[in-house]
């Protein structure tokens, strides 16, 4: 298993976190951390290594966090069964594709979100909001191919998007929707 290497996805993300990232002070919660694209933006803004918190399942993954963010927590864990505390920004660059039987099984953990993409993306939306303090938010990146997900309990905003290829990459800023006032 890879590390995912940031592409088009990630840097649209990060392009929205540079522009939303004000309080430096926050807790972060970088969620699929990958190549720990996400959590260097935020450090290069002025954020202490301390306020984050990296997220993977891929122990490769892992390993390289926990070299290049020392003063990190990093914490294997399957979305957030291994997470108990709560943050005020949650990140994720969450695999979004549908299923394609053409992809190699090497690359669908990064890609594949489940038959028809936002399967993934629905399990991690169900718990998020557990997880976030109150006023918190959450950033996550979908393709227009993703179908399926569920917003419910959520207010969302379009935060940017860009067509790339055949596909439209939108990022999202979702607020707990009985809890929006900051």
């Amino acid at each position: 298993m890879e590390i995912y290497s940031p592409e088009e996805d990630s840097y649209l993300l990060s392009k929205v976190l540079k522009e939303n990232i004000k309080n430096k002070k926050l807790k972060f919660l970088d969620m699929g951390s990958g190549s720990g694209y996400q959590a260097q933006t935020i450090i290069n803004l002025g954020v202490s290594q301390k306020n984050i918190t990296l997220v993977d399942i891929n122990p490769k993954a892992l390993k390289h966090l926990k070299l290049i963010f020392p003063k990190s927590r990093v914490i294997k864990s399957n979305l957030f069964s291994n997470i108990k505390e709560k943050y005020d920004i949650i990140f994720f660059n969450s695999p979004y594709l549908p299923e394609d039987k053409r992809e190699p099984k090497s690359s669908r953990l990064a890609t594949t979100g489940g038959r028809y993409g936002g399967e993934l993306l629905n399990k991690f939306l169900k718990r998020a909001k557990s997880f976030l303090k109150k006023g918190g938010k959450v950033y996550i990146v979908v393709s227009s191919l993703t179908k399926n997900i569920n917003f419910e309990g959520y207010d969302k905003k379009i935060m940017d998007k860009k067509k790339i290829f055949f596909e439209e990459l939108l990022v999202y800023e979702l607020k707990d929707g009985k809890n929006t006032k900051i």
